[in-house]
């Protein structure tokens, strides 16, 4: 993907659930669950050592690549994205109203992140 590269979670690459987006330019890493809601909601994610609680805001951008979502962003060296990758097996993303997604810790995960180091 041109700027950075992204994690695709999902049953179908049309139909995602989850992506984690990389926008190197401003080393930030996007975390864009798919859902809506019509202002911004908390998004915690959830990891063997660490909760953290952001602000996911309505994204109705079609530059992103996918179809609109929740998106909260973090600087690439947040220690929460360290906290995702090495979370052994999985993490866990929460939006009030959506299901909670338990993702998998696969190496594209790390791949995002450095990506944007």
């Amino acid at each position: 993907m041109p700027g950075g590269s992204q994690a695709v979670f999902g049953s179908a690459a049309q139909q995602p659930d989850f992506i984690l987006q990389c926008s190197r330019a401003q080393r930030v890493i996007a975390l864009v669950r798919m859902g809506s809601a019509a202002e911004p909601v908390p998004l915690r994610v959830l990891t063997e050592t660490q909760t953290t609680v952001l602000t996911a805001a309505p994204d109705r951008s079609p530059d992103r690549g996918a179809p609109a979502g929740l998106v909260a962003s973090v600087n690439a060296n947040d220690p929460l994205l360290d906290a995702m990758a090495l979370s052994k097996g999985r993490f866990g993303v929460e939006v009030a109203g959506l299901p909670t997604l338990y993702l998998p810790s696969w190496p594209e995960v790390t791949r995002v992140i450095e990506d944007c180091r």
